[in-house]
């Protein structure tokens, strides 16, 4: 509490002691503004601090609100009638009639995607969709690997870029000659031999949309979904031509149909059945070039081998002694070896290695380095982890013989 005049007993007849008065009144307004600022400076913060609570509860008594509201359904518009629209909601199939105003009429056409209450009346019109789930098989960013990646399959490359990259790069070169360019590339091979490089070389390469997925994406439990997703595959590719679709592991969804009854196996072949229709259907594929592979050949359906679905099948075998020796030098050019090893001893020794069993004796002989506190490697270290290596593949096939 701060004193007033009348708290100080000073004789006014003395012009000193008022003085010294005075002095001190002023001095005690200067402490009172000073204590008033800072009550202000308070009482700014205190109407901030209110503000942020306040516009966190309006945002919670929303948030409340909408999770005490009915969920919306997703439909799609069957079919406009004068009695109205029928639409088929979603997951049950279930159609129904409904009526909506003129203005959202104007708006809506058939398999237009619409959000429905739980009376099955329209509340309001979606976006067109693609399923999130294609858009996310879209390639963003090139993959670093490129052709010099790649050895022991020089022939393969070529017949690819034959295939897939002239077309793209030069398509007046076929309107000259007067034939249409390859459709699609199939390659086939045991595991490890660079079938999926070779396509990230592709994509790396090429200016086209590039969009990959797995077989194994495109096999889903409920009726249609599979055949949806393939479809929203083509028409993303369609939406960003030229571009270039990549199904790895194709025989998950491509294998020979069979008499099998049971629904998953029929919803593949349902699946299966869109893919050869977006491949070569009635309508025109536009600039969409299709690499697949695959590690069963011989267990894919004839009807997607012919000519016009893949014009070109390529075969990508096990490297040969020069390809193994090619393939050992491309993945040790960044190690640190000794002068004692002998890419043409490392070849020869590694008579049954393919292209990623290669990589994986580099990737083990470095970790021999490692473990001796070496930065050096040696011819040793790749002879200790072929060994190694080799050991590994023939317990495994043991393991899988007595499963």
């Amino acid at each position: 509490m701060t004193d007033t005049v009348d708290d100080v007993d000073m004789p006014y007849d003395d012009e000193a002691s008022r003085q010294e008065k005075i002095d001190s009144l002023q001095e005690r307004l200067e402490v009172l503004e000073s204590q008033n600022e800072e009550m202000r400076d308070k009482l700014l913060d205190a109407n901030a601090e209110n503000n942020k609570y306040q516009q966190k509860l309006e945002r919670l008594t929303h948030e409340n609100k909408k999770l005490k509201q009915s969920p919306l359904f997703v439909a799609t518009v069957q079919e406009l009638t004068d009695e109205g629209v029928i639409i088929k909601q979603h997951g049950n199939n279930q159609e129904a009639l409904t009526e909506v105003t003129e203005e959202m009429r104007k708006s809506l056409e058939p398999d237009s995607r619409v959000a429905v209450n739980n009376s099955l009346s329209i509340v309001k019109a979606l976006d067109d969709e693609t399923d999130v789930r294609a858009r996310v098989m879209q390639v963003d960013r090139s993959p670093e690997v490129t052709y010099q990646d790649i050895g022991g399959i020089d022939e393969q490359i070529d017949e690819v870029r034959e295939t897939v990259e002239m077309p793209l790069r030069n398509p007046g070169m076929f309107a000259e000659v007067g034939i249409e360019p390859p459709a699609g590339v199939l390659l086939h091979g045991p595991p490890g031999t660079g079938k999926t490089m070779l396509a990230k070389a592709v994509a790396n390469q090429t200016d086209a949309t590039f969009i990959k997925m797995a077989g194994s994406e495109l096999v889903h439990k409920f009726i249609g979904e599979g055949a949806k997703l393939v479809r929203d595959l083509f028409e993303l590719a369609r939406q960003n031509e030229p571009a270039v679709i990549f199904i790895d592991e194709i025989d998950a969804i491509a294998a020979k149909r069979t008499d099998s009854k049971t629904s998953g196996d029929a919803e593949v072949q349902r699946t299966m059945m869109q893919l050869l229709a977006e491949m070569d259907g009635f309508e025109e594929r536009g600039e969409i070039r299709i690499i697949a592979a695959t590690n069963r050949f011989d267990m894919l359906d004839r009807a997607i081998l012919r000519p016009g679905r893949f014009d070109r099948l390529i075969e990508v075998p096990e490297p040969n002694e020069e390809g193994r020796r090619e393939i050992f030098q491309i993945h040790t050019r960044n190690m640190n070896i000794a002068d004692d090893v002998d890419f043409d001893t490392l070849a020869r020794q590694a008579t049954m290695a393919s292209g990623a069993d290669i990589k994986a004796i580099c990737t083990e002989a470095g970790m021999f380095a490692i473990r001796d506190d070496r930065t050096e490697v040696t011819m040793e270290d790749f002879e200790n982890a072929y060994e190694k290596i080799e050991k590994e593949d023939e317990d495994e096939q043991v393991s899988l013989t007595f499963a």
